[in-house]
């Protein structure tokens, strides 16, 4: 074959810093809301708040880990997960990924609790994140916002110092400031159609022609 696809071809786009960061932040923040999570394909109905944060994962083995999730409602999405696995259309089951399985919750922990990555890499469809290295990949897959999120107690304490918050700078990332909300409220319908924008329009303007319905061509009409 002539001139082939070279195997070191570059697939990356280069994104600024400040860029990645603010889609992480978005993407926790979309996490916590529930039509967002379920607009996604998650099952939570049965699950008790959002963001949904347990004091301890860090258990001993897998059978144990599914019990605490099975206790906080996560059992629905687990069995959505589960029946999701089929095998892959196409050539591309032949290159080395032959299921395709849908995305199950993420479960954030600390450094200090190693055990729940070994507990929860054997559960289909969870996943596992350190709360200081957290992946927009993993937090929007497929570039959709309201992944589930499943926070121990410790990890969620961390958030403030990895974020910081619109006024204190975080202490892990250099020169990071959350983005500010322009906008107290982001119904925008609501504001236009409020009293107070309302009164201080103008009254709506409309077209009247000077000659009537059609403009007569004074160069061909004797009238």
């Amino acid at each position: 074959m002539f001139a082939p696809l070279k195997i070191w071809r570059k697939w990356h786009a280069k994104c600024n810093v400040q860029q990645r960061r603010a889609a992480v932040a978005s993407a926790i923040a979309a996490s916590a809301c529930t039509p967002l999570v379920m607009a996604r394909g998650h099952h939570v109905e049965n699950v008790p708040e959002f963001p949904l944060v347990i004091d301890n994962l860090a258990l001993p083995n897998t059978k144990s880990m599914l019990n605490a999730l099975l206790n906080f409602g996560v059992g629905d999405d687990l069995s959505k997960v589960r029946k999701s696995k089929k095998v892959k259309t196409g050539t591309g089951k032949y290159r080395n990924s032959r299921y395709v399985m849908r995305k199950g919750p993420l479960i954030i922990y600390d450094n200090e609790e190693d055990g729940v990555k070994q507990a929860a890499r054997n559960l289909p469809g969870v996943e596992t994140c350190n709360v200081h290295r957290l992946n927009i990949l993993q937090l929007a897959p497929g570039g959709h916002l309201g992944r589930f999120l499943i926070f121990t107690k410790k990890a969620f304490k961390s958030l403030h110092g990895v974020f910081g918050s619109t006024r204190a700078p975080s202490t892990e990332k250099s020169g990071w400031t959350l983005n500010r909300p322009m906008m107290a409220c982001a119904d925008l319908a609501r504001i236009i159609n409020s009293d107070q924008v309302q009164s201080k329009l103008r009254a709506t303007r409309t077209s009247v022609r000077m000659h009537g319905k059609t403009k007569k061509n004074p160069l061909t009409n004797k009238a």
